[in-house]
């Protein structure tokens, strides 16, 4: 008989050992409840209580959670978007009782709230008012959670908009529009860079223009100083400026001949293509000089001559009258 008291005798020591010592874990809240009422909370670390008298009605964490609710409204501009808002709550340590023995699904009340709240806001704004202002909406949504569950235990800690979802038609609206904006940036970017590169490309154009036309002046004056020079000498052996000049187109056109024909691909073509052409020319091109020449010196003397006659035919001013007295002839003895 004394061999099967035994082995009941440990279990039921064993049963009121274990069912008089339990753990509570570290951030959390127990409750413990005595024939049903309750009794105390108890926080972390090792407990007691009476067995079989004493119960652990229920287990409350103290940590930060987080409770995300997706929320289907209207904007202003009759726009349906999703709005995601992730509101971070704890378990005010303080504040257990309620928190355990008010509420029985705090999510579900937390997620009324959140509805309640979005849905008054956001049909106040536009759509684009709604990405510019969500801080506004987080705000709104925190103030009212914090009024109406302080009372139940809960501490709102933030509210946070996480994501805005208008309607899919929307969103390419809004992204043609996008497009489109930055295209005409982009136009108008183009066209300053065309109008500059065009007014850059004019003003080197301008310069070369002019570097150009210098550059032909200086050639001209170089070429006028060597037939100068081609003159004199060849007035130094006894040629005259006629004969000199003849000489100097002749061989300015075997030189002209020279480098057309040096070149492979030239479409230069010399009419008339003869060195007798080239004389006729300089010869009317000399007696025209010479026919201006002698037409300058006939208009000089007529000037001249025009001049002259104007000044003998100017009137003469009248002389001073002399006294016509007699004299006496006395005075002339």
């Amino acid at each position: 008989m004394g061999y099967l008291l035994t082995p009941i005798i440990l279990l039921t020591l064993l049963a009121l050992i274990f069912g008089t010592f339990f753990i509570v874990k570290q951030q959390s809240a127990a409750v413990v409840e005595r024939f049903g009422k309750f009794l105390s909370v108890r926080h972390s670390g090792l407990q007691i209580k009476i067995p079989l008298v004493d119960n652990v009605a229920g287990r409350l964490s103290l940590r930060i959670q987080q409770l995300d609710v997706v929320v289907e409204t209207k904007t202003k501009d009759d726009v349906f978007v999703k709005i995601k808002v992730s509101v971070q709550y704890k378990v005010i340590k303080d504040k257990v009782y309620d928190a355990f023995y008010k509420l029985d699904f705090p999510q579900d009340q937390i997620t009324s709230y959140v509805f309640d709240v979005v849905r008054a806001e956001v049909p106040k704004m536009i759509l684009d008012d709604v990405f510019e202002k969500k801080d506004d909406v987080a705000v709104a949504v925190k103030a009212e959670l914090n009024d109406a569950m302080l009372n139940y235990g809960f501490d709102i800690i933030k509210t946070l908009v996480t994501d805005i979802d208008p309607d899919a038609q929307v969103k390419d609206s809004m992204n043609r529009i996008n497009a489109s904006e930055r295209e005409k940036v982009a136009a108008q970017f183009e066209g300053d860079a065309q109008r500059i590169l065009i007014v850059e490309r004019a003003k080197a154009e301008a310069e070369s223009k002019r570097l150009q036309g210098q550059g032909i002046a200086d050639q001209r004056r170089e070429i006028a100083r060597g037939l100068e020079d081609s003159v004199k000498v060849l007035n130094g052996v006894d040629i005259n400026s006629q004969e000199a000049s003849a000489l100097i187109v002749v061989t300015q056109h075997y030189d002209t001949l020279q480098s057309v024909g040096s070149a492979s691909n030239s479409n230069l073509i010399l009419m008339p293509n003869s060195p007798q052409a080239g004389s006729e020319m300089l010869n009317n091109m000399v007696a025209s000089f010479t026919a201006s020449n002698q037409i300058g010196e006939e208009m000089k003397k007529a000037k001249k001559a025009k001049e002259t006659l104007g000044i003998g035919m100017k009137p003469k001013k009248p002389e001073a009258k002399q006294d016509e007295t007699p004299m006496d002839s006395s005075t002339d003895e």
